[in-house]
């Protein structure tokens, strides 16, 4: 298997921001921004609907077409960010749950927050994985997956109790 061939493997198994150039950064903000706006758009619905469908369509939201819109939503900004960084995991699992924990259920302060964190995240862990052992570079994939595998750990056993997620 030649080098790029090697390379190519690795980006799609674990994901990274290496070789990435501010094109593909481009070509990712409007669909990841677009996605992000609508979703706080709709943080309302999205507050009303965490009582419960029922409860969502006596006050009047409209569960059905909502639950179009966000898998929409999830399906182009998921493809989109997979398409420039290969697949990184943990990063939705682990930020969204510490953001809630931290800042509380408001959607409209929860949505950005969890972008901002997850974006915040991604990049620190880039970045520790290529400062723990130069000159060599452990794969963001990796180091999510290092740091957060403990993390939602702990979120299964807490919830397994009882306890809030």
């Amino acid at each position: 298997m030649n080098e790029y061939r090697l390379r190519e493997f690795l980006f799609w198994m674990v994901g990274g921001l290496d070789y990435r150039r501010w094109e593909h950064v481009y070509l990712a903000v409007g669909p990841v921004l677009c996605g992000i706006l609508v979703l706080c758009f709709l943080a309302r619905h999205l507050n009303v609907l965490v009582l419960g469908e029922q409860e969502a369509r006596a006050v009047g939201v409209p569960v059905a077409a909502l639950r179009l819109i966000l898998l929409f939503i999830a399906a182009v900004t998921t493809a989109t960010a997979v398409c420039v960084s290969g697949t990184i995991g943990f990063v939705g699992l682990i930020v969204p749950h510490m953001m809630r924990m931290l800042l509380g259920p408001e959607h409209r302060i929860l949505l950005p927050a969890c972008a901002l964190a997850g974006a915040l995240f991604l990049v620190g862990c880039d970045t520790l994985g290529r400062l723990i052992i130069p000159p060599a570079e452990i794969r963001v994939g990796i180091m999510t997956a290092l740091l957060g595998t403990p993390y939602f750990l702990f979120l299964l056993r807490r919830s397994h109790q009882g306890g809030e997620s």
